[in-house]
């Protein structure tokens, strides 16, 4: 089974290793290949152009990188339509992969799209773009389902892959352990985003305010 699988970003790279770690046990013979990001290849997957390309952020980074990301995407399109696996699995990133999506599956290619688009909050309109483009929708949230079933959009709800790593009682104490943290100190979380240029942004004012 050769399989088309694009994530964008490290978010998309970690959902994309669980979803490839479970076909593979259920698979013996599987291939996997597109976009992918470091915990991706580990599992084999073969990346066709380097994750970081993708992984932007707003406006004026999005217009920077634009040649290289629609380049990136026709070039997949090109791929995947002279050689057309037997499953396409676009991850998040629905700029990119609804653009890749909607060709193949008008090329008889069928298309999974993981993680649902935030259309409940802003943009809803692109729930026809994506009907054009998606065989089947995974969402990681339960309300999204109905969504796409009022559509007529082939939808399961799977949930979050986190959800099966962290407990949903904490072991504060054993972390404090494994941090060397004494029992009373305060102990803080910066979390400034899975992007880099979320950490050029950020970076520096978080550490400013902790400090």
């Amino acid at each position: 089974m050769r399989i088309g699988i694009v994530a964008g970003e490290a978010s998309g790279d970690l959902l994309g290793a669980h979803l490839i770690s479970a076909l593979q046990e259920k698979y013996s013979s599987i291939e996997f290949i597109g976009i992918a990001g470091p915990r991706m290849q580990a599992l084999g997957a073969r990346s066709l152009f380097p994750m970081e390309t993708l992984a932007v952020r707003g406006y004026v980074e999005v217009l920077k990188h634009y040649r290289a990301i629609i380049n990136i995407q026709r070039q997949l399109i090109t791929e995947f339509r002279s050689n057309p696996p037997d499953l396409f699995i676009g991850i998040d990133a629905p700029d990119l992969n609804l653009g890749v999506e909607e060709p193949l599956k008008a090329a008889g290619v069928k298309t999974i799209h993981y993680v649902s688009p935030s259309i409940w909050a802003w943009r809803g309109e692109r729930i026809h773009r994506i009907k054009r483009a998606v065989s089947h929708m995974l969402t990681i949230f339960p309300f999204e389902e109905k969504i796409y079933r009022d559509a007529g959009i082939p939808v399961s709800y799977v949930g979050h892959t986190l959800a099966d790593e962290i407990p949903l009682e904490v072991d504060r104490a054993a972390a404090r352990r494994d941090f060397n943290v004494g029992s009373v100190t305060p102990l803080f979380a910066l979390l400034p985003g899975s992007r880099a240029s979320e950490l050029d942004y950020h970076a520096d004012l978080f550490i400013q305010t902790a400090f």
